[in-house]
């Protein structure tokens, strides 16, 4: 069973439903859902909705195929055990993957924020990758650490964004974390 992310909200502004960490957690949720091996385009846009972004949503399967290329790549960032690993893997996904560091309003219909994807109108797995590597070398700089990580759970391979202060998270969700500590119960209490 695929997360799918909680709604963000219709009065959230501009800098919040933009802001790095929505970012990063919308990568997060995108490269779970993509990681199906048919990805349905209609759940792709609904996350792409969730997170902010406008109509129209129109994804072809070829345009999900691309995705979900681009989240195979993302992927090994969240797998990377420290901030060396997730820096090195990004610095590669940049120097072949984006274009420069550019500022751009989509002609006046949005605040100014950066982009290193080719134009505003750039296929849908280059902007996925672009925005994503941007929002992600963020958090390594920001925190220099990897900025999330795959859930430690065997029988779920979501990625997750690690935030806050206190021990690390070790899985995607309370509903991983639990199972795992009721079957390690139950493997305690069978020997």
């Amino acid at each position: 069973m695929r997360y799918i992310p909680q709604m963000l909200s219709d009065s959230g502004d501009w800098s919040t439903r933009h802001s790095v960490l929505t970012t990063a957690r919308r990568t997060a949720a995108l490269i779970n859902v993509l990681a199906d091996d048919h990805p349905d385009p209609a759940g792709v846009a609904d996350v792409l909705r969730a997170y902010g972004e406008t109509e129209p949503i129109d994804l072809t399967p070829r345009d999900v195929a691309g995705m979900r290329a681009a989240a195979t790549l993302l992927r090994q960032v969240f797998a990377a055990e420290h901030a060396d690993g997730a820096a090195a893997t990004l610095n590669r996904l940049l120097q072949e993957h984006t274009g420069p560091l550019r500022l751009t309003s989509h002609g006046g219909s949005t605040p100014w924020h950066p982009h290193l994807d080719q134009d505003d109108n750039a296929p849908w797995d280059e902007w996925l990758l672009a925005s994503s590597c941007m929002a992600l070398a963020v958090l390594v700089w920001d925190r220099q650490r990897p900025p999330g990580r795959i859930c430690a759970s065997p029988r779920c391979h979501n990625v997750f964004i690690t935030q806050g202060s206190g021990p690390e998270r070790l899985y995607c969700s309370r509903r991983c974390a639990t199972r795992e500590r009721v079957a390690a119960h139950r493997r305690s209490r069978s020997t």
